[in-house]
């Protein structure tokens, strides 16, 4: 017997809606259950198979637990509130409010159409006055209490877009919407202030059941380190700031690398014999987004600043500065400290550009490559660390920089205050 696929699963659709058979219910003596997905954004082309993919997967969750007897919850809604839609209403002289609803009509009979058990009773719509109004009322008591504010930052903006997109969204330079050219450029953001709670964030993984791999992985996106922030002098008496997690390396220090963004390019301008490349540089920066500047395999480049030159407190020496965009401003305090004898691109920034290599942990072969796994060996050519195993260097080199007023303890994170504005 052939199996009439849309005259079927029509009519168990129809049933389905008609009773409410998925409708969380109105019985406070069940245990109760919610299931969520991302909404998805209404676009015109309508569903693709990055959105039926984990609609599927929560699907199941969501049927098994209403067998084992809990009161699902598992709504739908839209995120429909977005830029696309605007640029494509005025490009097509329709009100966005239109291209909003005929989307939603063509999102949602073709979701329904899926079979998915969505509790369609509390459907919701982010551009709903009824609804928006507790975006609005959630935004100003965090705005209230200091978690929601403007920052002046780079981001990806699309030329022809004319929004702001995410490092996943660009690809080669590139919109990966409508393939135009994409820059970095600074601009007002708002932002939540996530980064208050990071601590938080890994300790109370502890009350919670998640399995191991989705713990670690919480872990490894937030990324609490500890180690020291360091004061570097410079030749024009601005200091130079740098976090790292081995300030037992100090002695190692053959130069300096800050992000193109930097404020004290600019500070530095009259005094730096080569502006011009810098400028260059910055402008080639500015087209590629963060995980294309810090992709481990890609080509190292750079550019020297001449006429501006760093002092390691450490050993005294008079160190070059550089710039290059794999050192981003949105991370510690764009500019590393470059120890190329136990750093691979350190290592080989130092062999392109010719800079001295110098071991200060032994056990390695710096001839040939940077010495990595040096977290239990001695340290060699440091001054009063020599022969101290490197978690008592740690201890003792921070010690000496608070001792000397150029540095303290540090905790950092990889975990970045979230962008969650798209303005033009």
């Amino acid at each position: 017997m052939e199996y009439n696929f849309k005259k079927i699963e029509k009519k168990w659709q129809d049933i389905w809606s008609k009773e409410g058979t998925f409708n969380a219910k109105e019985n406070y003596d069940l245990p109760k259950y919610y299931v969520l997905i991302e909404f998805p954004y209404p676009s015109g082309e309508g569903l693709h198979i990055g959105h039926p993919r984990p609609y599927t997967a929560m699907d199941i969750v969501a049927r098994k637990k209403r067998l084992d007897g809990y009161n699902v919850l598992y709504p739908i809604g839209w995120d429909a509130f977005g830029l696309p839609t605007e640029n494509y209403a005025l490009k097509n002289k329709i009100h966005p409010a239109d291209v909003t609803r005929d989307n939603i009509k063509k999102f949602k009979s073709q979701l329904m159409s899926l079979g998915l058990s969505f509790d369609w009773s509390r459907e919701i719509n982010t551009t709903d006055p009824s609804y928006y109004r507790w975006t609005q009322w959630i935004f100003l008591k965090m705005f209230e209490k200091g978690l929601a504010y403007k920052k002046e930052m780079a981001v990806n903006y699309c030329t022809s877009c004319k929004v702001v997109l995410a490092n996943e969204e660009v690809i080669a330079g590139s919109c990966e919407r409508c393939h135009s050219e994409v820059v970095r450029k600074v601009k007002s953001q708002w932002m939540l202030a996530i980064t208050k709670y990071a601590d938080r964030l890994i300790d109370d993984l502890d009350t919670v059941s998640y399995i191991d791999r989705v713990k670690s992985q919480q872990i490894n996106w937030i990324g609490r380190s500890y180690g020291a922030e360091i004061a570097f002098p410079t030749s024009k008496g601005d200091d130079l700031i740098v976090y790292t997690t081995r300030p037992d390396t100090i002695f190692g220090v053959t130069y300096m690398v800050i992000s193109p963004e930097h404020d004290l390019l600019e500070k530095w301008s009259d005094n730096i014999e080569n502006y011009d490349e810098i400028e260059r540089y910055k402008y080639l920066a500015s087209k590629k987004s963060d995980l294309e500047r810090t992709e481990l395999l890609k080509e190292k480049t750079g550019v020297e600043i001449l006429g501006v030159n760093a002092i390691n407190p450490a050993t005294g020496n008079r160190i070059p500065i550089f710039v290059a965009d794999y050192v981003l401003m949105g991370y510690g305090t764009g500019a590393i400290m470059a120890v190329p004898g136990h750093d691979q691109r350190d290592y080989d920034f130092a062999k392109k550009f010719s800079l001295p290599i110098v071991e200060v942990v032994e056990g390695g072969d710096i001839e040939k490559e940077a010495y990595v796994d040096c977290d239990k060996g001695l340290m060699v050519n440091s001054g009063f660390l020599n022969g101290m195993n490197v978690e008592k260097a740690k201890a003792r080199t921070i010690d000496w920089l608070i001792e000397n007023n150029i540095g303290c303890h540090k905790v950092n994170y990889k975990l970045r205050d979230w962008v969650f504005s798209r303005q033009r």
